[in-house]
Order: C-alpha cells, then structure tokens, then sequence
C-alpha cells in the first residue's frame, strides 16, 4: 500500500521564490519612477561657459540702432509738361535757388496747340465785332422805327381828338370820326406792341452780347493757360538747395508728371532709422534718443513713425534738438540709442546667446557650489543691447549660464569641471 510524502516546510518555500523575486524587482522599479533623478545630465567645461549674477539693479528701457543722416527735406523733380529734352542747365550736385532752370525741354504739339488757340480766339474776337455791328446797326432801325410809330401814334391822335370836337358839333358825320378814332387806336396798339418787341429784342442781344463775351473771354484764359504751359517747358527749382540726382539725357523724351531726378534741403538734416518691429507698438513721435559722435553727445527727436513694416524693420525719422555735429553731411551713420521709457529698478541678467536657443524661457541656473546647473524655467521682460528684464523664476545673486545652448539644449543638469 503506498504512502503519501509530505512536502517539507523549505520545498514549499522554494515554489514560492520566483513569485517573491518577481515581486521585489516590481517594488524596485515603482521607486526609481517615484523617486529616482531621471534628468539628463551632461558634463561640461567651465572654461566653455559664460556665467552671469543675477543684479537688482537700474534697467535702462533703451534700444540702439543704426542711422542715416539724409536733408530734411527731399523735393522730386516731375514735369507738368512733357517733352524732348533740348538743355541742360545744371548738372548733379549744383547748388541752385528757387526759380533756377535745371533742364529745358521742347515740344512742337504744345506750339502748334499754342498756334490753333491763338488762331481761334482771333475768329471769335472778329465775330464779336460783327455781331456787335449788326446788333448796333438793329438798334437804330428799331429806334427809327419806334419814332415813326411815336409820329403816326401823334398824328392820329390829333386827327382823332379834332374829329372827336367837330363831331361834337355836328360838323362831320359819325362815319368819319369812327374811322378816325379807330385809326388812332390801332396806331396805339401798334406802337404797344412793337415797344414789347423792341424791349424782347433789346434784352435778348444784351444776354447774347453777355454770353458771347463769355465766351471770348473764356477762349483769352485758355491761350494764357496754354502760354503758360509752354513755359513749363523750363523745368524750375523749387525750393533753395543742392540738385541731388538728375536722370536725364539730351535728346529723350520725357512725360509728365515722370521722376527725373530730385532737389535736397540742405537747410537742416533728419536722421533716418530702421527699427526692428518687435518695437513698433513702442516708438512714437516725441521720444528722444542720443548719439556719440567725436566724444561729444547729441539729441534727436522722433519725427516720424511710418507703420509700414519690410523684411521685419520699420523706418523712423529723427531730427536734431540742439546742436549739430560739425561737418555734418548726408548719408553719415550714428549709432543711435532710442529711450522708449524711464529707468527703472528691476531683476537683470546680461545678454547672450542662450536667448536664441530658449526664446527667454528657461535658463541654467548654478547651484550654490557652482558644480552643477540646473534647467528653471523664466520669463523675460523687456530688453536693451546690454540687459534683458527677468520678470518671474530668478532671484538676485543667483548665477546662470547666458552664452549658447545648442549642445546641451536637450539636457537638464550640467555638470560643472
């Protein structure tokens, strides 16, 4: 008969192992989850870093630019008329005054325009004087006939009232004073009516005479304007100052209201600049802004804001308050700094090249011994060539690595040696 072998206390314990092992490697791995340091940790060379403090200090709200010196004003040159050119007076460069002839152009369908209008107005001017005769000479026919009227109106008058006595005394017969009395009122009502005709006719040659006048008048105004053009043939300076560019050549044809060349006031200088848009919402007109020229200090003055944007830059004018630098001339270069606010107190770092890798986000912060960074996040106020603004994540006496991260941008802890 078999018997039933009992398993020992060690034998169980051995079939449960493998369950117990598993168990504590799951144990291990739930804790280096939980508490184990996963950052990326990467070893550098300090020579290879640049390590900044981080200053409660004055923030100077300023940003630099470069400027050009250009005149103060720049005045296009643009025919009214067009034309060949013939001459020119002047070359690029010249000093001239209001008034003076640059170029000198020539147009025969201007002079022949000039010719019909003249011609014309000639017609018109002998046309009037005959109206003018013809309406004079109606004017004493009317009048003669008026006065003939005014007699033969008298004349029946006269017979009619002596008829109108002889009648009364039974001198005449009725016949011969009715046909009297009627030749008078027929005589009478002629001459009303031909007064109303005569007083038409008078009024209606005044408005004609008026408006042929007018018209005469109108046709002398065209052939001065049309005079005038021609002397708009001699291109002119308008303005006291020096012939910058003159784009022209004997002999080509020029049309109106095209760009030859340009005239430069000289009078005084602006200083042109272009600004990064990041800025746009911030410049306006009235800043100030100071340049270094021969160790000597300079204002300006913003002008003029222009809103439209080109390859990321704005263009801004600036005129001098104060002094000019001496031999000042067009197309010099400052060195601007533009303040767009008050200094004010705040957190600082200096700039560098971390910024093009973060945008200002975050930054490697050292620990206290200076062996380790660590990556924080930040956030980055206002800027100046020198300093940006840290406005959250930093305090002061702190110190971080502000020069470039692009070989170490995927990490989180630097190892200082």
């Amino acid at each position: 008969m078999d018997r039933v072998i009992e398993k020992t206390r060690t034998q169980r314990l051995m079939k449960h192992w493998p369950y117990a092992v598993g168990g504590c490697l799951v144990l291990l791995i739930v804790g280096w989850l939980l508490f184990g340091n996963h950052a990326s940790t990467l070893r550098v060379n300090k020579d290879d870093l640049t390590i900044s403090d981080v200053q409660s200090a004055e923030f100077k709200d300023y940003v630099r630019t470069n400027g050009q010196v250009m005149p103060i004003q720049v005045v296009q040159i643009s025919p009214e008329e067009g034309g060949i050119v013939m001459e020119k007076v002047v070359e690029e460069g010249a000093m001239v005054h209001k008034g003076d002839v640059i170029v000198r152009l020539s147009n025969s369908s201007l002079d022949l325009q000039i010719l019909n209008a003249e011609a014309e107005l000639a017609e018109k001017q002998n046309l009037l004087r005959n109206t003018q005769v013809a309406m004079q000479q109606d004017r004493l026919n009317n009048q003669t006939e008026q006065a003939q009227l005014d007699m033969d109106t008298q004349r029946k008058q006269r017979t009619y009232e002596q008829n109108e006595r002889l009648y009364g005394e039974k001198l005449i017969s009725k016949e011969d004073y009715l046909r009297s009395q009627e030749d008078y009122q027929l005589s009478a009502k002629k001459r009303s009516l031909v007064t109303k005709r005569l007083k038409q006719d008078s009024i209606y040659r005044t408005v004609q005479m008026d408006q042929m006048e007018d018209n005469l008048q109108n046709m002398r105004k065209n052939v001065v304007l049309v005079r005038q053009r021609k002397d708009k043939l001699e291109i002119r300076s308008a303005i006291d100052g020096e012939l910058g560019l003159l784009d022209v050549e004997l002999g080509q044809s020029i049309q109106p209201g095209q760009k030859i060349g340009q005239l430069n006031d000289l009078s005084d200088y602006k200083v042109q600049a272009m600004i990064d848009e990041h800025y746009i919402d911030r410049v306006r007109q009235g800043l100030t802004a100071t340049f270094t020229r021969n160790n000597k200090q300079y204002q300006l003055q913003v002008r003029k804001v222009y809103p439209e944007v080109r390859d990321g830059k704005f263009r801004c004018d600036f005129i001098f308050k104060g002094e000019r630098p001496e031999n000042i001339r067009s197309g010099q270069t400052y060195y601007i700094d533009l303040e767009l606010g008050q200094p004010e107190q705040a957190l600082i770092i200096p700039r560098g090249t971390f910024f093009q890798t973060t945008g200002g986000q975050w930054i490697f912060v050292l620990d206290k011994n200076g062996e380790k960074a660590y990556r924080r996040n930040i956030r980055i106020g206002r800027q100046n060539p020198q300093y940006y603004e840290v406005l959250e994540g930093l305090e002061p006496g702190e110190r971080v690595v502000t020069s470039g991260y692009e070989a170490f941008k995927d990490n989180e802890v630097l190892v200082i040696k």
